[in-house]
């Protein structure tokens, strides 16, 4: 039997395609090796450890895969700005060094992902900072996960729905918590709960999910961007844009932009 903390033997004849500089961090990635099949197990989740120059140390499949490698192994050593698309991987990059840099993690962070050859698709983010002994941030671990479809069987389920339906029919006005509370039956608290059990999101997110939706579909028009903005219940363009970026890795310019490259 394996011990439990056994680290997988590499193969000689097999070249490193990263080595860490930190002692403490390269600990920690023999631990985290351990887990790998399961990581690679998991279509619907990206997974990933970085070192503090926002390297990948390692990935699973999902994540080659959506990146367009062949070979997981492919992907180390590099930044996010080197593997993503220039627009996109820029802002990944930053993400990941403000993780660092702060030392503070990120949750359920709802964006919109682009791979090469495939549909836009929305997923949760998190970021872990990696700390050693003395506290010192050495890297980051995180996932992307796919945005699950809803429970459909949950008791409140029917309530909710009705909820959710509000909020996309009138997605131009602000979130009122207190009135979609009253119309489901329930308290702000229980509305927010209920939402993150049958959902996987906040209503705050359900709302942001559905502007963008619209706003990323109105951007293949000729609109103004400062028309998409409004029309997307933005009163604030340059509000509007930040929303956008932080979600979508570009700005709505940009993002019109990339579009247009692909149709050409």
């Amino acid at each position: 039997m394996t011990p439990l903390l056994a680290v997988p033997p590499m193969s000689l004849s097999e070249p490193l395609r990263y080595q860490p500089d930190n002692a403490d961090f390269g600990a920690m990635l023999a631990h985290f090796r351990l887990l790998e099949p399961v990581f690679d197990a998991l279509p619907d989740v990206a997974f990933f450890v970085k070192d503090a120059g926002g390297r990948y140390a390692i990935v699973n499949r999902t994540l080659a895969m959506r990146c367009g490698y062949k070979d997981k192994r492919d992907l180390l050593g590099k930044t996010a700005d080197e593997v993503f698309p220039r627009r996109f991987g820029r802002s990944y990059f930053e993400q990941d060094m403000a993780t660092i840099n702060a030392g503070q993690q990120l949750v359920d962070q709802l964006e919109l992902h682009l791979y090469p050859g495939r549909q836009p698709g929305w997923c949760l983010t998190c970021k872990e900072p990696l700390r050693d002994a003395a506290g010192r941030v050495v890297g980051l671990a995180g996932i992307s996960r796919d945005l699950k479809a809803h429970e459909g069987s949950h008791p409140a389920y029917s309530r909710l729905a009705d909820v959710v339906q509000h909020i996309q029919d009138h997605y131009v006005q602000p979130l009122n918590l207190k009135q979609l509370a009253q119309m489901a039956g329930m308290s702000v608290a229980q509305l927010e709960r209920y939402f993150h059990k049958v959902f996987h999101l906040t209503p705050r997110q359900v709302l942001l999910k559905t502007r963008l939706d619209a706003a990323t579909a109105l951007l293949v028009t000729h609109d103004k961007v400062t028309d998409v903005a409004a029309l997307c219940g933005y009163t604030d363009h340059s509000a509007f844009t930040r929303q956008f970026k932080a979600t979508v890795g570009v700005t709505p310019t940009e993002y019109r932009l990339m579009l247009q490259e692909r149709a050409g």
